[in-house]
């Protein structure tokens, strides 16, 4: 028996079944059993066991996006950053107006001190989702660090390696 899962960006696990997503994907019952028991640990705050089914998940469904997200939110969780980009990068060239993916990208972006690149990626989630304060909050934070590096010295502004 296959099921039909999309993006879960702001969706339970429950409301999947009838989310819209890029490109359709059916995946069998057991991994789709594994993508909510990984989504369960992570709303619970468990992003190092919730990696485990998650990654086993993606394992039997590489090509679905909300697997990728998830992941990617876990690995950022499970302080994962550079997995957590390519999930998120992985889950934008699934299903390229996932607005989570937009911002989970910037944040790893941000991170990693590539906040050129991050803001774009912020400002994409903002534009898709304006309603969503945690996006806006991304957003001024990495605007206002970038001013920083810009003002301070030696003007670091667009510095890609962190550095500055």
């Amino acid at each position: 028996m296959a099921v039909f899962v999309a993006s879960t960006a702001g969706r339970s696990p429950a409301g999947l079944l009838r989310a819209p997503s890029i490109r359709r994907e059916t995946i069998d019952l057991d991994t789709y059993e594994l993508f909510r028991r990984g989504s369960e640990l992570l709303a619970a705050g468990h992003a190092h066991q919730a990696v485990i089914s998650l990654e086993q998940a993606r394992d039997a469904a590489p090509g679905h996006g909300s697997v990728r997200e998830a992941l990617g939110r876990a690995y950022y969780g499970a302080g994962r950053t550079s997995a957590a980009e390519a999930e998120f990068a992985e889950a934008l060239e699934i299903d390229p107006s996932n607005d989570y993916a937009h911002f989970g990208l910037g944040l790893c972006l941000a991170r990693g001190g590539k906040r050129t690149r991050a803001l774009g990626h912020l400002r994409l989630a903002v534009a898709m989702r304006p309603e969503v304060d945690t996006y806006r909050q991304a957003l001024d934070r990495v605007e206002r660090q970038r001013g920083g590096e810009a003002s301070g010295p030696g003007g670091s502004q667009g510095r890609q390696d962190g550095r500055g």
